[in-house]
């Protein structure tokens, strides 16, 4: 049940989702267990029909930056998005999640356009302050 449970998850509020299970011979017992809780047989194909990826590692399409300044500083998430849309010129839509705690703040900001965001903000000015600010990841 707890399996079912957090597979159902993957397509939740009426979208869709995949699910790939992995299973071995030993495993065939719970296999049968979860089709028969889900009413329905599972589709079994052979491994051989899953393609090799690109090599590459998958990336995530944000990239976080570490803002050095906090609620401490009287900074807001409103200040930090002003920032970036405003004097820097980015689109709100490049802004993603933007965390302010005591002491500093992490923005996720589209992967193609982080470094130049973090050069902007570390040269400009969040709430008529410079600020010092770094690429917690790798975008390359």
């Amino acid at each position: 049940e707890i399996h079912i449970h957090r597979i159902g998850r993957t397509g939740r509020a009426d979208a869709e989702g995949l699910v790939l299970n992995l299973a071995s011979m030993d495993e065939m017992g719970f296999v049968g267990k979860i089709e028969q809780l889900q009413g329905r047989e599972s589709d079994w194909r052979p491994l051989t029909e899953l393609t090799p990826g690109t090599g590459e590692p998958l990336r995530p399409p944000m990239s976080t930056l570490q803002i050095v300044g906090g609620r401490k500083e009287k900074i807001r998430a409103g200040d930090v998005l002003g920032a970036l849309t405003g004097d820097a010129g980015f689109a709100k839509e490049q802004v993603g999640k933007i965390n302010v705690n005591e002491f500093s703040t992490y923005v996720a900001v589209d992967r193609r356009i982080a470094r130049e965001a973090a050069h902007k903000l570390s040269t400009g000015r969040v709430k008529g302050k410079s600020v010092k600010v770094r690429l917690l990841d790798d975008v390359a």
